[in-house]
């Protein structure tokens, strides 16, 4: 019977393909805390990886307005942002709470590690069955 990779490693390759795309929209909102009018965004990891699950379905924002910002990541592929709702919007309209996007970039940062974890054992696992030794 042959292996699929893809199959044996399951949900994580796309999972850490989602946290880092996060990673990046957390350290951008991170970058901009003081920038004016900047709006803090954040991706919905569930339904991003619920439909990176869904042969068929698409990651895109929808925009609708020239205005629009884009959504475009840096590898091409689009990521489901949203917009953060803020706790105390500042008088500039800058929608970024520090605090906030720090704790998210923590947490992410350690579910990347965990990933990143299974995932290694799920190859030192597969490379135990191939070469015979423990």
């Amino acid at each position: 019977m042959p292996l699929s990779l893809d199959a044996y490693l399951g949900i994580h390759t796309d999972a850490l393909k989602l946290q880092s795309q996060r990673m990046e929209v957390l350290a951008d909102n991170l970058a901009n805390a003081d920038t004016p009018n900047f709006k803090a965004r954040d991706i919905d990891f569930r339904t991003a990886l619920a439909d990176a699950g869904t042969p068929g379905t698409s990651l895109a924002l929808t925009t609708t307005d020239t205005n629009h910002l884009s959504t475009a990541a840096a590898n091409g592929a689009p990521a489901a942002l949203k917009y953060r709702v803020p706790l105390a919007p500042s008088l500039d309209g800058n929608t970024v709470d520090t605090q906030l996007e720090q704790a998210a970039f923590a947490d992410n940062t350690v579910r990347y590690q965990a990933t990143l974890t299974f995932l290694g054992a799920r190859l030192r696992d597969l490379m135990t069955a191939i070469t015979g030794q423990s």
